[in-house]
């Protein structure tokens, strides 16, 4: 009888196969082989912020403007030290996120400003966490500019530096505009360079020249624009689940972990994160002022501030 030899199309077909079978194989290990990586990397950034003590703090945000759902205001605060009754916030911002458009605003508030802070008397702004913390804050920008403040993120000088040099191990690329030393821990020189998590921070904090507080809030913008270059690098996305499970121990908030989370993947993998900054007061507001137990303070046309803060952030404040 006469032997079949098989036609080439079918030798093909089955080659085809094979060849199917091994790169879904070889896919599917790789698959596994990142989870694993991942899983073992967040447990990591879980351990190294183990040792942080979190405090419980009662926050009760604003409820998400109706007319504009997108917009989420985060109340982000940098304290010296973290839950310590002596601690005032060196950083005050709100993050503005608008999530259909992936636009992040970033308003920088002056700790000068002179401020009512509501069952208080009036002091500098950044008194208030010192009075009755995140809260109060919350409320003291809330009440004085209208503005709705839907979470909070707290974080202190330590965490910070830590956090940066989880997810941009080689450093964050800035340019020093000039030498810088006093009261910041460090000593920059003039140039660009890659500066680790402790550089960093002293570079946002220094303020020991002409431009004082407005100098360093600048400086605090340009690190945060800095920061999500680094966070956006495709360079550093093997940094991501270390970075995701560090921030539960080194960030305090009232998110939950799982939110936590999922914002931190959101934002390093929605593609291109546009950063518009301000600073409260702006520009021709404002004048100095001095009084007795407060020191030296920035007094502020209010009114001409919540202006320009709702055009900024694209919403009518109340």
């Amino acid at each position: 009888m006469e032997e079949q030899v098989p036609n080439r199309r079918s030798m093909r077909k089955k080659r085809k196969f094979r060849y199917g079978r091994f790169f879904m194989t070889l896919l599917f290990l790789a698959f596994i082989g990142i989870a694993i990586y991942s899983v073992v990397q967040f447990k990591a950034g879980q351990e190294l912020a183990s040792h942080k003590e979190k405090n419980n703090i009662e926050f009760t945000g604003d409820p998400l403007d109706v007319k504009n759902p997108a917009i989420e205001n985060i109340l982000v605060l940098g304290v010296d030290t973290r839950g310590e009754e002596q601690s005032r916030t060196d950083t005050m911002m709100l993050v503005s996120w608008n999530k259909e458009t992936d636009e992040v605003n970033v308003v920088s508030f002056m700790r000068d400003i002179y401020a009512q802070i509501p069952g208080y008397k009036s002091y500098k702004l950044n008194t208030a966490y010192y009075l009755d913390g995140v809260q109060l804050v919350k409320d003291t920008i809330s009440s004085m500019f209208g503005v709705p403040i839907h979470h909070y993120a707290l974080i202190d000088f330590k965490s910070f530096e830590s956090l940066v040099d989880i997810v941009a191990p080689n450093g964050v690329e800035i340019e020093v505009e000039k030498a810088m030393s006093e009261k910041i821990g460090v000593s920059l020189e003039p140039g660009v360079q890659q500066l680790n998590g402790k550089e960093l921070l002293g570079y946002a904090r220094f303020r020991a020249d002409s431009e004082g507080d407005f100098g360093r809030v600048a400086r605090q913008q340009k690190v945060m624009e800095a920061l999500k270059d680094e966070v956006l690098s495709p360079s550093n996305s093997v940094n991501y689940p270390k970075f995701a499970g560090a921030i539960q121990g080194y960030v305090q908030s009232d998110y939950s972990t799982t939110e936590e989370v999922k914002r931190v993947l959101d934002l390093a993998f929605s593609g291109g994160v546009d950063i518009n900054n301000m600073t409260i007061p702006v520009e021709h507001s404002y004048d100095y002022g001095s009084y007795p137990g407060v020191g030296s303070v920035i007094e502020i046309n209010v009114e001409e501030n919540k202006q320009a803060l709702s055009e900024f952030l694209g919403m009518r404040l109340r």
